[in-house]
């Protein structure tokens, strides 16, 4: 007959309960590329306008804070910058669009792969480290 389980320690317990919050976060944001991959949307329109992927960013801002000193805070640091450097690439794509009043329709799909790429590469990267206990910055 085995004793009582005794509890984790407060820092362990906390930090297990803020790498399960980020693995949320990732799967909310695989969940907006997936909805780009399966639906009528775009990879990168999903991943930038889709409820998933906006939740994850006001998560991430959020949690930050606790997070903060902690393997994890790279983690969150991935995430939110893979969410406004992806919203500047396309703002540039989108603007190299206009200033070529139209013509760079044709070769704007080449970047705009790239982007998605990019989206997808960061997502699994981070959540894969995540999961192996890494950070991102190693």
């Amino acid at each position: 007959m085995t004793g009582p389980i005794a509890p984790m320690p407060p820092d362990v317990s906390r930090l297990q309960s803020l790498k399960s919050w980020t693995h949320a976060i990732y799967a909310l944001h695989a969940f907006s590329l997936l909805t780009g991959i399966l639906g009528a949307a775009t990879i990168i329109g999903a991943f930038l306008t889709g409820w998933p992927s906006i939740i994850a960013v006001i998560l991430n801002y959020v949690k930050r804070g606790e997070v903060r000193g902690t393997w994890l805070e790279s983690h969150f640091r991935w995430q939110i910058r893979t969410f406004w450097f992806g919203l500047l690439w396309v703002g540039i794509c989108l603007l190299l669009l206009v200033l070529t009043l139209g013509v760079g329709i044709l070769v704007l799909w080449i970047p705009l792969v790239i982007v998605t790429v990019w989206f997808i590469y960061r997502i699994a990267r981070g959540w894969n480290r995540l999961s192996h206990d890494l950070s991102m910055y190693v």
